[in-house]
C-alpha cells in the first residue's frame, strides 16, 4: 500500500492491482493516441471518492468525453457528424439544408407555373381556332349571324348554370344593383358580340381579324374623350395600325363594306363595354372574372334574342332547309353550330383564366400573337387567297398592336379583356 499526500488533510490510496497492465514496469508507451485512450479505459478506475473540495460529476463527465473520444479514434469508420449532439449537428447544417430546400422548392413552383401558362395559353389558342373555323363553316352554309350569335350566347349560359349548379364555380351572389350595373356592359357586349358574327359571314375571316386589330385605337380615341391622357409614344404606336388595316382592307379580295363596318363597330361595342365595365363595376370587385362573364353573356342572350327574331326570324326555316340540302347530313350540320358555340364559351373561359394568372403586358402580347396564330390558320383551312401588299399591311397592323401594349404596359393599370 502506497500513500501519498497531495492535500495535507486529503490522503489519496492507490490499491494494489492485478489488472493485466500492472505491475508498472510492465507498462510501454503507446504506438498512437488512440491506444493511450484505450489503455486509460481498460486500466483500474481510480478512487477519487476521498478528494475534497472537487464536483464528482465533473470528474465523471469528463471521464466519459475522454473515454467516447477513445472510441472514435478507435473506430474512424464512424459517420463524421454521429458524435456530435443531435441539437448541435441540426442547428450547424440548417443553414445550407434550408437553402437548399428553398432552391429546390423554387424550382419546382417555377416549373409548374411555366407548365401551368402554357396549358392555359394552348387552350386559349386552341379554343379560339376551333371557333373561328366552325363558326365560318356554319355560317357559309346557313347565313344568319343574327341567330348563330345569338346560339353561342345560350350555350355559354347553359354552361354556367350547370357549373354553378354543380358547384364546379362558386355562384357569385345576385343583388339587383348588381344586375343593374350589368345592363351597360352586356348591351355593349352584345353589339361587340353580333357585330363581329356579321363580319364573320360577309368576309373571310382573316380580313374580320385583322380590322380587329385596330381595337386600340378606339380605345385610345374614346378614353381620351373621358378625360385619360396618353403620352405621346401611345398616340405614335397606333399609327402603324391604322395603315396596316387601310393596306389589308384596300387589297382584300372579298372586299365587303358590312364585313368592313361589322369589324370596326365590333371594336367599338368591345372597348365602350371595358369602359363602362370599369366605371360602373367598381363596387363589385369580389366577382371573378368568369362569373362576370357568365352573367354579361346570360344578360346579353335577353337582349339580342328577340331582335335577332326581328330582324331575321322569318327566314329561318328555309334558311335551315338550304343548310341541310347544301351539307347533305343534318348532324354534320348540328355540330357545326354545337362547336361554334360552346368553343366561343370557352375561348372567353381561358382569356379570363389567363388575365388572372399573369400580368397586362404579357395578356396584350398573347392577345395579339393569337390574331396572328387564328389569321394564319383559318388562312390555311379556308384557302383563302393572300395578295402580298394583303399580307404586308396585316403584318404592319398586327406589329403596330404589339407595339401599342409595350407603349401602354405602364399606363393601363389593368388589362382590356378583349373578347
Amino acid at each position: 500500500m502506497f500513500t501519498l499526500n497531495l492535500i495535507p488533510s486529503t490522503p489519496i490510496t492507490f490499491s494494489k492491482s492485478t489488472h493485466q497492465y500492472f505491475p508498472i514496469k510492465r507498462i510501454q508507451t503507446p504506438k498512437n493516441l488512440a491506444e493511450s485512450l484505450v489503455f486509460l479505459t481498460k486500466s483500474t478506475p481510480l478512487n477519487f471518492n476521498k478528494i475534497h473540495a472537487c464536483p464528482f460529476g465533473k470528474i465523471q463527465a469528463l471521464s466519459t468525453k475522454t473515454t467516447h473520444l477513445g472510441k472514435i479514434l478507435k473506430n474512424p469508420s464512424r459517420k463524421a457528424g454521429s458524435h456530435v449532439p443531435k441539437a448541435a449537428a441540426s442547428s450547424e447544417s440548417t443553414p445550407e439544408g434550408e437553402a437548399e430546400s428553398v432552391e429546390a422548392a423554387a424550382a419546382a413552383k417555377s416549373k409548374a407555373k411555366t407548365l401551368q401558362l402554357a396549358l392555359v395559353f394552348g387552350f386559349w389558342y386552341f379554343q379560339n381556332i376551333v371557333f373561328n373555323i366552325y363558326n365560318k363553316k356554319a355560317l357559309n352554309v346557313f347565313p344568319f349571324p343574327w341567330l348563330l350569335a345569338s346560339f353561342q350566347l345560350f350555350a355559354g349560359s347553359i354552361w354556367m348554370l350547370v357549373l354553378w349548379s354543380l358547384k364546379l364555380q362558386p355562384c357569385p351572389k345576385i343583388t339587383k344593383p348588381f344586375i343593374i350595373a350589368l345592363l351597360g356592359p352586356a348591351l355593349f357586349h352584345t353589339i361587340g358580340h353580333i357585330s363581329a358574327c356579321v363580319s364573320f359571314s360577309k368576309v373571310a375571316v382573316s380580313f374580320t381579324h385583322v380590322i380587329k386589330s385596330s381595337e386600340p385605337v378606339f380605345s385610345v380615341v374614346f378614353s381620351s374623350f373621358l378625360g385619360d391622357t396618353y403620352p405621346l409614344k401611345v398616340w405614335f404606336s397606333i399609327l402603324p395600325i391604322v395603315l396596316g388595316c387601310s393596306l389589308a382592307a384596300i387589297t382584300e379580295v372579298s372586299f365587303n363594306f358590312q364585313g368592313l363596318w361589322g369589324a370596326l363597330i365590333s371594336n367599338v361595342g368591345f372597348v365602350l363595354r371595358n369602359i363602362y365595365s370599369k366605371r360602373s363595376l367598381q363596387n363589385f370587385k369580389e366577382v371573378n372574372g368568369l362569373n362576370l362573364y357568365g352573367w354579361i353573356s346570360i344578360i346579353s342572350l335577353f337582349y339580342l334574342f328577340p331582335v335577332a327574331v326581328l330582324v331575321e326570324g322569318s327566314q329561318w326555316v328555309q334558311g335551315y332547309q338550304q343548310a341541310i340540302q347544301t351539307v347533305g347530313k343534318a348532324s354534320t350540320f348540328y355540330i357545326w353550330v354545337l362547336l361554334s358555340g360552346i368553343f366561343y364559351h370557352l375561348y372567353n373561359q381561358s382569356s379570363y383564366q389567363a388575365l388572372d394568372e399573369i400580368s397586362p403586358l404579357t395578356f396584350s402580347v398573347g392577345n395579339t400573337m393569337k390574331r396572328v396564330v387564328v389569321i394564319v390558320s383559318t388562312v390555311l383551312v379556308f384557302r383563302n387567297p393572300v395578295r402580298p401588299l394583303n399580307a404586308l399591311g396585316s403584318g404592319i397592323a398586327i406589329l403596330g398592336t404589339f407595339l401599342y401594349s409595350q407603349a401602354t404596359a405602364n399606363k393601363v393599370p389593368a388589362p382590356e379583356k378583349k373578347s
